[in-house]
C-alpha cells in the first residue's frame, strides 16, 4: 500500500469524499479524507502525500486560502474540485499556485485523467529539476555554499564553517528536498537509516546545531522552519555552485 500514490480528497461534504474516494482506490490509489483545511493540515504531521483533491467552499479557512499556505513551503500537485465555476475563481486558483481546477458536477474519469497527468508532470519535474549531493560538488542555497568534499559551508563573506558528519548529513537531506516538510521519523530513516531509536530527539538537537552554523539568526530561522508538530521544512532555494 505504501507504494500506490498518495491522495488527499479535501472537502466538507461527506458524500462527495466518499465518491471520489472509492473511484480512486479502484483505480490504484491509496486515498486519507480530510473534512476541512484544519484537518487536512493535522494530517500533514503525520502522513505525505503525492497530490490533494480540494474543495474551495469549506467552513473555516477556504480551498484558496489552504492552496496560498501550502505554496509557502511545498510543492504539493492541488487540484481544485469546486462547485465554483466562475472563469474568474478558476484564473485566481490557477495564480495561486494550483496545478489544475474542476468543476462540479464532475465525470469521475475526468478527475482520474486530470490526477494522472498532474502526477506524471510532477514526477517527470522533480527528476528533473533534483538536485543531489554528491561527492565533488559544491551546492548554492541563498547566500552560502556547501562544499561536499570539504563538509563545510562558505558565505559570501569567504568565512568557512565545517559540519560534523551528523551535521552534514542532515543539511545533505534538506538540500535534497528542499520545499517538502519532513518529520522526525523521516529524517531519522534519512540520516541514520533507521540506526536510532524512533523516539530519539537527536533530530531536533542536530537542526538547532546547523541552524546555528547556517542562518543569520539562529533565533528566528528562516532556511529550516518548524511546521506542525515534528515537522521540519527547508524554504530555501538551491542551486549548483
Amino acid at each position: 500500500m505504501d507504494t500506490l500514490p498518495h491522495i488527499a480528497v479535501v472537502d466538507d461534504h461527506q458524500e462527495i469524499r466518499e465518491l471520489v474516494a472509492r473511484y480512486l482506490e479502484q483505480h490504484g490509489y491509496q486515498v486519507t479524507e480530510g473534512e476541512s483545511a484544519a484537518a487536512f493540515l493535522k494530517l500533514l504531521e503525520t502522513e505525505v502525500f503525492d497530490l490533494v483533491v480540494l474543495d474551495i467552499m469549506m467552513p473555516g479557512k477556504d480551498g484558496f486560502s489552504l492552496c496560498r499556505e501550502l505554496r509557502q513551503f511545498t510543492q504539493l500537485p492541488v487540484i481544485f474540485l469546486t462547485a465554483v465555476a466562475e472563469d474568474a475563481d478558476r484564473i485566481i486558483g490557477l495564480e495561486i499556485g494550483a496545478d489544475d481546477y474542476l468543476t462540479k458536477p464532475f465525470n469521475p474519469r475526468e478527475l482520474l485523467a486530470r490526477i494522472r497527468a498532474v502526477l506524471r508532470r510532477s514526477q517527470a519535474g522533480s527528476q528533473e529539476n533534483r538536485i543531489t549531493v554528491e561527492h565533488g560538488t559544491k551546492l548554492r542555497f541563498e547566500d552560502r555554499v556547501l562544499d561536499v568534499t570539504r563538509q563545510e559551508v562558505t558565505g559570501d563573506d569567504g568565512v568557512s564553517i565545517p559540519l560534523s558528519s551528523a551535521e552534514f548529513r542532515l543539511l545533505s537531506v534538506f538540500l535534497e528536498h528542499p520545499g517538502k516538510v519532513l518529520s522526525r521519523d523521516e529524517l531519522l530513516d534519512l540520516t541514520s537509516g533507521r540506526e536510532a531509536d524512533v523516539w530519539d530527539r537527536s533530530i531536533d538537537n542536530q537542526v538547532s546545531r546547523l541552524r546555528k552554523k547556517i542562518e543569520l539568526d539562529p533565533k528566528s530561522p528562516s532556511l529550516i522552519k518548524t511546521f506542525w508538530g515534528d515537522g521540519y521544512c527547508f524554504t530555501g532555494t538551491v542551486s549548483r555552485a
